[in-house]
């Protein structure tokens, strides 16, 4: 006996419904974030601990919705092929074959994955109920596919997927969970921001690049070598013989000064090589955190950094790795931001080598700093070329002006904000 087309049709209309349920479920507990539903839990929302105890048993809860979503579509490619068969002609087939998948694409997984998507908790808590329903029918057998599962890739080398990012992805959330909230302060906020920006650094990233670099002959003078360390204001200086790659030590200025007292102040009876520290050369790959573990263990805080040629690329030094977490180290001379001036008009005259996080910290901007470090390179990468003198750019917010170049390098710029609807692309 055949079904009523009308029949057919409803359980279409249904299993679509159904489609529609399960990718919004999926979406909503992949994109919820364990912390907002910890502060919902807090003020009260019951629903917000019965989805923290479904992200709990992540593993049972998205294999039983796996399990439901495909047998949904199978059971709806069947029924699909019985209300096809009601069309005479093969147009009329096809025709009807395109409109059921145009259905289930939208409004069974692009609409209510994009709704799931743009406010996830409320979506998973809205579904909660449900999802637990699902999750007492197929659990159990999901549980059993996925050990299964898990016990075919064991055997091919495979352990599964790694979360090694989520403790961190979850942190930031936290983070700017409370600074909405406003329970976090700027300052804090840039501490532990710069915490976790550490993470994905490089010793390259935060070094002062050797262009920046106070170095100091050791064929010169004694006399003219402390004339430079007075000069230059640094505790410790790098020392090179015959070329700046063929560093051969670091002067300390404690060293320099005792030897200069031992001679009597006379410079000249000193010896400049036999008061170097050795150098210690690092790679320009490190990571920062492990730089930092690096220093402490030799409780040094100056390192030389070279490439994969051994070329010296610039230095590092503890107190730079600090700086990445609280901000700019200052005295009451400084200004704002080291190599930042504001002017009267709101425009700011900056340094090319100035560091964008700086800037982002310092002003609470929020230029990017992933495809370039200093404010020269960001807008190098958003001109595609070397700008000359006088020209000017407009992106994320400012108008770019370049002041003055050295060579290929963009050396003073002016940064002045500009309205929404003044940026160009």
């Amino acid at each position: 006996m055949s079904l009523e087309p009308g029949l057919i049709t409803a359980a279409l209309l249904g299993l679509l419904i159904l489609s529609a349920v399960l990718s919004a479920a999926r979406t909503a507990l992949a994109e919820a974030s364990r912390t907002r539903l910890s502060e919902l839990h807090k003020k009260g929302e019951a629903r917000a601990e019965r989805v923290l105890a479904l992200l709990d048993s992540e593993e049972r809860t998205s294999g039983a919705l796996a399990l439901w979503h495909g047998a949904v579509l199978i059971l709806a490619g069947a029924v699909a092929v019985l209300l096809i068969e009601y069309f005479a002609v093969l147009p009329e087939k096809l025709a009807a074959a395109v409109i059921l998948v145009l259905a289930f694409a939208f409004f069974g997984f692009a609409l209510p994955k994009a709704h799931a998507a743009a406010r996830p908790e409320a979506v998973a808590m809205g579904l909660c109920s449900i999802i637990f329903a699902m999750i007492a029918v197929t659990g159990a057998m999901a549980s059993t596919a996925d050990k299964a599962a898990r016990a075919m890739l064991r055997q091919t080398g495979d352990d599964g997927p790694q979360d090694g990012q989520s403790v961190h992805e979850e942190l930031r959330e936290t983070i700017d969970l409370h600074i909405k909230e406003g329970t976090v302060i700027k300052n804090d906020r840039d501490m532990l921001s710069g915490i976790l920006a550490m993470q994905d650094l490089e010793v390259s990233d935060i070094m002062v690049h050797r262009t920046k670099m106070t170095m100091i002959d050791g064929a010169e003078d004694a006399k003219d070598i402390v004339a430079k360390v007075l000069k230059s204001g640094h505790t410790r200086i790098p020392v090179w013989k015959d070329s700046p790659d063929n560093i051969i030590g670091v002067l300390h200025a404690k060293n320099l000064f005792s030897a200069f007292q031992k001679h009597n102040g006379d410079a000249n009876k000193i010896d400049i090589e036999d008061i170097l520290l050795p150098p210690w050369f690092v790679p320009d790959t490190r990571a920062i955190p492990d730089q930092l573990n690096a220093f402490l263990k030799r409780k040094s805080h100056f390192a030389i950094v070279v490439d994969e040629y051994g070329e010296v690329q610039g230095l590092v030094t503890l107190e730079d790795i600090i700086e990445e977490i609280v901000g700019d180290i200052k005295d009451e001379h400084d200004a704002v931001a080291s190599g930042v001036r504001p002017k009267p008009d709101g425009s700011y005259l900056v340094d090319g080598a100035v560091p964008i996080r700086d800037l982002n910290r310092a002003f609470d901007w929020t230029l990017p700093d992933d495809e370039a470090n200093t404010i020269a390179g960001l807008v190098i990468h958003e001109a595609r070329m070397i700008p000359d003198v006088d020209q000017a750019f407009v992106f994320h917010g400012f108008r770019f002006e370049i002041l003055k170049k050295r060579h290929h390098q963009i050396t003073a710029l002016r940064m002045s904000p500009v309205k929404r609807d003044e940026v160009s692309d």
